[in-house]
């Protein structure tokens, strides 16, 4: 088949049948199909869609077009979650360690920043030596040693996607339904989980900035994933600041130290790793009932053994095996750390978390190329929530740069992502809506 004319076809708003699906998956990995033709595609979908049929033969085509793995060996179930990703959303990095810690096995496939969000990749790279596309031996040995692994797409694990992922990053194409329900679950079912949960982010930090989007694609991507066999649960939480109070590689790696270790858990984030891994353990048969569930968690983290996990599996993958002590002596600083205040005082009444996102990615902690190299020490830090007091002792952010040139843009971004008001703005609660399918 000719590749335009497949192209042609869904720019003109026509379903594609699964054999023309196939052979533009096909094509996407073997490199037959240019990278000009592969971002044609992903807008034609973009802004015509896919019905649920065509994301389904999507999804199962980038799936087979590498291996699966198979985790039956293992003693416990194969379980992860995926977020759909937003602005500090730090939760893989905790979650999988405390989903370990209860019985779980987490072989976690993880991407890179897209757009205006950070990608957990991104940030295990900030670790020194910390190999996160391992070959399949150390990343089947750390999972049933250590009980978790946090990784990225294999040459072999859904190579259709991995190459369709980068290009949309960079393309304006990354907020569609079906898109993102097929490069998710390729990946998920290429892992050979036994469950999934999702996390479905909504509000001005989020691709899908609509309660009723957000809602759209939990259902799409709970549907789709049920017919392929695999057990889901999507939950819609707040995007509409940033989840955690740090935002960038290095220093979103240091939030979650302090979260293991206790030395500062912040509620919202708290609230968020909790429940989704009481959907995981449910899911799994490791808990009787969510509330069963979450005591097991709470214990997990509180006891320190979620952190000795991490710690395990960031030396298991090539780090350094003193992570959780010594995290200064291993993660980069940015030269230039300074606070940067309002430009009057008073409470936040709005923020656009895109904006905060996209000032990240203007510091060089994102891409705006595929190939773009990311500086793992710049970001954010002590950034200010809904509701907080804003003066001349407490800045919306204190930034990381790498010079003062960047620390005057992300400052002005800043200010243009902050409201600030006589009053402080009520908080949504952080959990928004379950969806089974």
């Amino acid at each position: 088949m000719i590749p335009q004319e497949i192209i042609r076809k869904k720019r003109d708003g026509a379903t594609l049948s699964s054999d023309e699906i196939d052979a533009f998956v096909s094509g996407l990995s073997s490199g037959a199909i240019s990278e000009g033709q592969v971002a044609a595609m992903a807008m034609a979908v973009f802004f015509n869609g896919m019905t649920r049929a065509e994301c389904a033969a999507l999804t199962q085509a980038m799936t087979r077009s590498g291996e699966t793995l198979d985790w039956s060996d293992l003693p416990g179930p194969a379980l992860d979650k995926h977020s759909t990703g937003g602005v500090g959303d730090t939760v893989s990095l905790m979650l999988a360690p405390a989903v370990a810690a209860c019985g779980g096995y987490v072989p976690m496939i993880s991407g890179r920043g897209l757009g205006h969000t950070g990608g957990t990749l991104d940030k295990l790279d900030s670790i020194p030596g910390y190999v996160s596309q391992p070959d399949n031996t150390l990343f089947r040995k750390t999972v049933r040693e250590v009980g978790c692994a946090i990784i990225g797409q294999t040459a072999n694990l859904a190579p259709a996607d991995k190459r369709f992922y980068a290009i949309r990053d960079v393309t304006a194409t990354v907020e569609s339904i079906a898109l993102i329900t097929a490069s998710i679950l390729s990946k998920k079912l290429s892992a050979g989980l036994k469950g999934l949960a999702m996390d479905v982010k909504c509000g001005s930090g989020a691709f899908m900035q609509k309660r009723d989007d957000a809602q759209a694609l939990a259902q799409s991507i709970a549907g789709v994933a049920a017919q392929a066999g695999l057990p889901t649960t999507s939950l819609i939480t707040d995007m509409n600041e940033p989840l955690a109070s740090a935002a960038g590689n290095a220093v979103e790696v240091r939030y979650a130290i302090d979260y293991l270790t206790g030395a500062a858990r912040e509620p919202r984030m708290h609230a968020i790793v909790v429940a989704l891994g009481a959907e995981m353990l449910t899911t799994g048969g490791l808990a009787a009932s969510i509330d069963d569930a979450r005591r097991k968690l709470e214990s997990a983290i509180a006891s320190g053994r979620a952190a000795e996990i991490f710690e395990g599996m960031v030396a298991s993958l090539g780090g350094p095996d003193d992570i959780i002590g010594s995290p200064d002596r291993h993660l980069a600083r940015a030269p230039v750390e300074r606070a940067a205040h309002a430009a009057r005082a008073g409470f936040v009444t709005a923020i656009d978390a895109r904006k905060v996102g996209l000032a990240v990615v203007a510091l060089g902690g994102g891409r705006m190329r595929a190939d773009q190299a990311i500086d793992p020490a710049v970001g954010l830090t002590q950034l200010a929530g809904l509701g907080d007091a804003v003066d001349s002792a407490h800045p919306l952010a204190v930034i990381h740069a790498r010079d003062d040139d960047g620390f005057a843009r992300a400052e002005a971004m800043l200010r243009d992502a902050y409201v600030v008001g006589d009053a402080p703005a009520t908080r949504q609660p952080v959990i928004l809506e379950r969806i089974v399918a």
